[in-house]
């Protein structure tokens, strides 16, 4: 069976860092509410959902994805630009070590909702919250392990994934990548089909 990691909502989720959009009002409860219904459909998927363990003292927690980058059977942890989630990353591979190969990056920072896997070519976003030493941490790491980088330009989005994920292969075996080309050029995703989500739907790119 497939697994899916997941994290409880933080109670302090309305105080999660922001770099992109104005401070609103988060409804906790709501929150907590749906993040129960989509751990349900990833069961309904087919998915063995595993819980990490809670950090209800961090409020951007139940993001796990930036938190660690899951290649095959190794789990590569992160190094998050936002100081306020350095705190999550010992907790993260606590949970994953019973599953994986943990590995940790030598030096700078990088948020895994920077890194989208296409097959074995690792698109990494140069954000507010990856930098290029991030970035060269991480080719370190998974070069070995049989993976190649590439580098992706951001200052329209808070992540690349935010902007772009792998949607699988087509018929023909040719990768997917849903795109919003206001925040990613399309043309970076070299041997991919690119599909471009309409400009009154800019967060439909970001997708599980």
């Amino acid at each position: 069976m497939s697994l899916a990691f997941t994290r409880a909502v933080s109670p302090r989720l309305a105080e999660c860092a922001l770099t992109h959009f104005d401070r609103q009002p988060i409804d906790v409860k709501r929150a907590a509410n749906q993040h129960a219904a989509y751990e349900q459909a990833l069961r309904d998927a087919g998915y063995d959902v595993i819980r990490l363990p809670e950090l209800p003292g961090d409020p951007d927690a139940v993001f796990v994805e930036d938190t660690a980058i899951l290649l095959g059977e190794h789990a590569i942890i992160a190094r998050p630009g936002a100081p306020s989630r350095a705190g999550e990353t010992l907790s993260t591979a606590i949970g994953l070590k019973p599953y994986f190969d943990i590995q940790y990056l030598p030096g700078g920072t990088l948020d895994g909702g920077d890194v989208l896997r296409v097959e074995n070519t690792l698109y990494v976003g140069l954000s507010s919250r990856t930098d290029a030493a991030g970035m060269q941490a991480l080719e370190a790491v998974v070069s070995p392990l049989g993976y190649w980088v590439v580098p992706v330009e951001l200052d329209r989005c808070l992540h690349l994934k935010t902007a772009a994920t792998f949607a699988g292969l087509d018929d023909q075996g040719v990768p997917t990548v849903l795109v919003n080309p206001d925040w990613v050029g399309p043309g970076l995703f070299s041997g991919t089909v690119a599909i471009e989500v309409p400009p009154e739907e800019p967060m439909a790119a970001n997708v599980v």
